[in-house]
């Protein structure tokens, strides 16, 4: 974005757009950039803030909370950027926390490499097929046989959101370029 861009009218509408989506979609919490452990303990506890002043009862305060952590922590580890051989790509993410009448949204949003679409897809589209118990299994077996590497452990994440939540993981992948494309996942807890 060009300096000078701040200035003109256009960029002042865009910044009350922003404002009024927020409103309507009651997003509590919104952030661009690098993800990294300061990012996830500072909007962690000014996530656990709001929370405690709202009415959410405590089992899904604590389920927002810990989906939230492991979802910044996807970003942080999982994010393709010019560290993993992808300099054609920023090294950002997006995250939200939105709330709605019976619960709350995770929202995040990473670059991802396009070889690893059909891996992550395949991932979460297993999960999300199964009910309560075989999500149980699957994450004990998944912990046994897995080598957790310095990025994390096939797709334990994932499991893990499902397991607390109870419900499916929605996702998207927008094109970016022929290198990488923006994975978008929303986590709904209730």
């Amino acid at each position: 974005m060009k300096e000078n861009s701040f200035a003109n009218s256009e960029f002042m509408d865009f910044v009350y757009s922003v404002h009024e989506n927020m409103v309507k979609n009651d997003i509590m919490l919104i952030y661009e950039g690098e993800v990294n452990q300061d990012i996830t303990k500072t909007f962690t506890t000014l996530t656990q803030k709001n929370l405690e002043e709202s009415e959410a009862n405590l089992p899904i305060k604590k389920r927002v909370y810990h989906v939230m952590v492991e979802c910044l922590q996807n970003i942080g580890k999982h994010s393709d950027n010019a560290e993993s051989g992808l300099p054609e790509i920023p090294g950002t993410g997006i995250f939200m926390v939105s709330k709605s009448t019976e619960g709350y949204y995770v929202i995040t949003g990473n670059p991802v490499a396009n070889s690893r679409i059909d891996e992550i897809a395949e991932m979460i589209e297993t999960v999300n097929k199964m009910d309560k118990d075989e999500i149980k299994a699957y994450y004990k077996k998944k912990i046994l046989e897995s080598r957790i590497s310095e990025k994390g452990g096939a797709g334990l994440g994932f499991i893990d959101i499902v397991k607390k939540t109870g419900n499916k993981i929605d996702f998207h992948f927008q094109k970016i370029n022929d290198i990488a494309s923006f994975f978008v996942m929303k986590t709904y807890i209730n």
